[in-house]
């Protein structure tokens, strides 16, 4: 695999990995160039979010396996939000290499970067799987098939699309037509010292410990 990163390789990437039965269980072993890596990382935890989403919605277990699968989402969402930024940053790391003066004078800033797009595509590479497993299945009616059918043509339509706008801002930015700045998504709720019930709940305790 080339380090060179456009929608037709990352749409192919995201559906090879899809196509693995061992994935996103799967550790890639592999050493991946540029940006890559964290491409990988970004559709792998996009993978187990959906997986657990799916479990967290389960009425038939006790209350403390929906609790263990929301803290599990809350995880898999700092990771897949921690690879968007990575995969900006080595972008844009390539970017300044070839292009070290950096975008031309009024050169347009986009406000979505090229990994929040890839994010997308990953998200829209699930959806496309798995409405066309629906479309395969034997044991619903044919209305399901058709309805399900009708979905999977829109989402395919919209991944085609999306993938078209992340050419175009990759190409841009090359050319230094346009230009994208890393965007930190500072997830509060995660961090003990932001989440006012995390960091009240410590200092409970650390008021009851000292009384």
């Amino acid at each position: 695999m080339t380090s060179t990163v456009d929608a037709a390789a990352v749409t192919q990437f995201h559906d090879g990995e899809l196509a693995q039965p061992d994935w996103p269980s799967l550790h890639r072993t592999a050493e991946l160039p540029g940006a890559w890596p964290a491409i990988d990382a970004n559709h792998r935890y996009n993978c187990l979010l959906w997986q657990e989403e799916d479990r967290a919605r389960r009425v038939d277990v006790p209350a403390a396996e929906i609790a263990t699968s929301k803290r599990l989402i809350d995880r898999y969402n700092q990771q897949r939000n921690d690879a968007v930024e990575a995969i900006d940053e080595a972008l844009l790391a390539d970017l300044e290499t070839a292009h070290p003066t950096g975008p031309a004078p009024g050169a347009r800033l986009s406000s979505e970067t090229p990994g929040a797009m890839i994010d997308r595509l990953s998200i829209l590479s699930l959806k496309i799987h798995h409405m066309r497993r629906q479309t395969e299945r034997s044991d619903v009616g044919q209305a399901h098939v058709q309805s399900c059918s009708a979905r999977l043509q829109r989402l395919i339509t919209q991944r085609h699309d999306l993938a078209a706008c992340l050419d175009q801002l990759l190409r841009e930015a090359r050319s230094g037509q346009a230009y994208f700045k890393v965007y930190r998504q500072f997830k509060m709720y995660n961090d003990p010292a932001l989440n006012p019930y995390l960091y009240g709940q410590a200092a409970a305790g650390a008021a009851q410990a000292g009384s």
